[in-house]
């Protein structure tokens, strides 16, 4: 889905008023998908998933818990096909087998059949009809829930309420938020909640003496832009684009011309770059992310434990 956050998202306001009947309906579809009957699988399953929609680090989380368990499971990534997001599929395909379906449960299936041990599903929390033996939730530490509005009035894709269903809580990003948490575990007792810090490990590719453009077409570019600073990249001009956005050679010309006149090196995020034709990617060059998750040795065992 191509989405440039509204600000409106960022508080209740006039808009968002406007757009609560709206939200209503998204309500109601969504009760009603939950009474669908659940498919069960006898491979292990992860989802890890978001109830704010895009830029929540999920991509990030399931790569780093692939390689927590692969060496234990016989792993393969799960993920709905969608055209838009072929950057992430490519990305997932670089780092492990991937099952890329219109339907999630023919996908767990055909992973059964190839004698696959646990799938671990990019996105699918709100596919109601699938039962997971383990289910995460994603938030970015910076927007946590936007104005707690669900789809169009605000950003959320479910209530909040139902972080009931799931297991953890995963808050990605440089903040913390004990409030937040607070209200999370209040909704959920049981709930277990981690945090994480996105970390560069390709930092040796760059010359930190350049000053830099940055572009990106993410859920949440600030936050890209954040880790930029704080690994002390020079960011001279910033320019970005909707979520899984498709670049038109007029867009990359426009860039590197912007760039070569301000005599700037040019970097975008990894999903971006493999959005990009060869030609395309020429000068261009991308910081690699991962996952930095306080008390990992907690959050394993308590994976390895629930499968």
């Amino acid at each position: 889905m191509k989405v440039k956050r509204p600000i409106f998202w960022d508080s209740f306001n006039f808009i968002s008023l406007l757009l609560l009947p709206f939200s209503l309906i998204t309500i109601i579809f969504n009760f009603f998908k939950s009474l669908s009957p659940k498919k069960y699988f006898k491979i292990k399953t992860i989802c890890v998933g978001n109830i704010y929609l895009g830029g929540t680090g999920k991509t990030p989380l399931v790569l780093k818990v692939n390689d927590m368990l692969k060496y234990k499971f016989k792993t393969v990534f799960i993920k709905k096909k969608y055209i838009d997001q072929i950057d992430e599929q490519n990305i997932l395909s670089k780092y492990g087998n991937l099952i890329c379906l219109s339907f999630r449960d023919i996908a767990l299936r055909i992973a059964e059949r190839k004698k696959y041990q646990l799938a671990i599903l990019d996105d699918g929390l709100q596919d109601k009809s699938l039962n997971y033996d383990i289910s995460i939730a994603c938030f970015n530490s910076s927007e946590l829930v936007g104005n707690g509005l669900v789809l169009p009035a605000g950003p959320l894709r479910e209530r909040i309420t139902n972080i009931l269903n799931y297991d953890l809580a995963f808050l990605n990003g440089e903040k913390n938020n004990k409030s937040f948490e607070k209200t999370l575990k209040r909704l959920n007792p049981n709930l277990k909640i981690f945090r994480a810090k996105y970390t560069p490990k390709n930092l040796e590719s760059f010359k930190f003496k350049n000053n830099f453009l940055v572009f990106s077409g993410i859920g949440n570019p600030l936050e890209f832009q954040q880790t930029l600073k704080k690994y002390n990249f020079k960011i001279k001009k910033i320019i970005t684009f909707p979520d899984h956005y498709k670049y038109k050679n007029s867009d990359i010309n426009n860039i590197k011309n912007m760039a070569k006149s301000n005599k700037l090196k040019i970097i975008t995020t990894e999903k971006d770059y493999n959005r990009l034709s060869n030609i395309q990617k020429k000068n261009i060059q991308f910081l690699k992310i991962g996952l930095k998750i306080e008390k990992e040795k907690e959050f394993k065992n308590f994976l390895l434990k629930k499968l």
